[in-house]
């Protein structure tokens, strides 16, 4: 079949699972914090804060909690990095996963690119090789992963779209790739990849649908 893309790659958290900020916004309303302040503080210093060392693996969990505690305390409040990661986990959407079956049994190759943290369990969480959890059950969909905390590269860095079109042997403009994030979808789309910014799911499917001539909504 002649189509346009051979592949779909997908970001983990706020993709297939429900989007980590909500529970961001439920730990703030509950510690009595501005909504959004977690968002807040890992948008100041993206490249070198406490957060974006994690992801890379450059800091371990102890340093995590204590340098984000100081940054959250920088910028008026107190919360401790511990309580952010307790929350990270996201709950699957069955939706999204019924997709990723309907797209290989298509012929697509899929792929995923996800920021991750190197300790805890959970959406944002390094994988478990666990095979009986349902995290590694969506993640065993994949032809490739990239996880940040292992590669010690994050998105929107480039190198991270260009590290997953080189194993699996296809050029950026054969991809589609999905983040809900706009910061991370502005790299892909500029190396060529048709990027769809989720902003929940029943949007993400349909443009999806769209783009690969599918129904997968």
């Amino acid at each position: 079949m002649d189509r346009r893309f051979e592949a779909v790659i997908f970001d983990f958290g706020g993709v297939i699972t429900a989007s980590p900020f909500e529970a961001f916004n439920r730990l703030e309303a509950e510690r009595g914090l501005p909504q959004d302040f977690v968002r807040r503080v890992n948008a100041t210093n993206p490249d070198s804060n406490a957060w974006a060392l994690f992801e890379r693996a450059e800091i371990d969990a102890a340093t995590f909690d204590a340098m984000f505690a100081a940054e959250a305390a920088a910028l008026g409040h107190a919360l401790e990095g511990s309580a952010v990661l307790a929350v990270l986990s996201g709950s699957i959407r069955p939706a999204m996963v019924r997709a990723l079956d309907i797209l290989a049994g298509a012929g697509y190759r899929l792929g995923c690119i996800t920021n991750n943290v190197p300790a805890g369990h959970g959406a944002g969480m390094a994988r478990s090789g666990d095979k009986a959890d349902a995290y590694e059950q969506v993640f065993a969909r994949f032809e490739h992963v990239i996880e940040s905390s292992k590669a010690g590269v994050r998105k929107p860095d480039p190198r991270i779209y260009l590290m997953m079109c080189e194993t699996l042997g296809l050029a950026p403009s054969a991809c589609v790739y999905l983040d809900d994030l706009g910061i991370n979808c502005k790299p892909a789309a500029g190396l060529g990849m048709h990027a769809i910014k989720v902003t929940s799911g029943e949007q993400a499917l349909a443009d999806l649908s769209a783009a690969v001539g599918l129904t997968l909504a």
